[in-house]
């Protein structure tokens, strides 16, 4: 992903087309022909940082099948995201062994020290926080990602300096 570049019609419509052209299509079990809708969605991602809303008719359109179709994909997958993130990504598991082990303490720290939650990005764009349901990392709960780098036993001290390593201004 380049954070810097902006959402454009004419790049996306680019990266549209060429993830069609290079998709194998194929039948599925009812005999419906498969598309590449999530290579395309994966590489509107990965260029742009996010899938703009005003790409959905391009790819339904491109594609051949329904907006609602389209946005149901995108909304579906937790990790398409419809805005842009942060320069940094930490990710909190909220799932039944991170919740047992306090990992609720953590969020109510990240929302009364440092003014953000998860659904967020800090006000400088430095730092997002999203909920995640099972990192696989229970032996270590509570556990998180950060740049996709899996971290296990996070406490207060852990998102404080998080915090201070990307430079986010809470």
């Amino acid at each position: 992903m380049n954070p810097a570049t902006s959402w454009d019609e004419t790049s996306a419509r680019a990266i549209i087309d060429a993830e069609r052209s290079k998709a194998i299509d194929f039948l599925g079990p009812d005999g419906e022909t498969a598309t590449s809708l999530l290579p395309i969605l994966h590489a509107l991602q990965e260029y742009f940082g996010y899938v703009d809303r005003a790409a959905i008719p391009l790819i339904a359109d491109a594609l051949n099948i329904s907006k609602a179709e389209v946005h149901g994909v995108v909304t579906f997958y937790h990790d398409y995201r419809d805005a842009p993130h942060g320069t940094h990504v930490l990710k909190i598991c909220r799932a039944e062994s991170c919740q047992a082990m306090g990992v609720q303490r953590i969020v109510d720290h990240l929302r009364n020290r440092h003014a953000v939650k998860p659904g967020t990005t800090t006000p400088d764009r430095r730092l997002t926080i999203e909920d995640v349901y099972c990192l696989g990392n229970c032996a270590l709960s509570p556990a998180a990602l950060f740049d996709d780098e899996p971290m296990g036993r996070i406490d207060e001290a852990t998102i404080d300096d998080l915090i201070a390593s990307a430079g986010a201004r809470t």
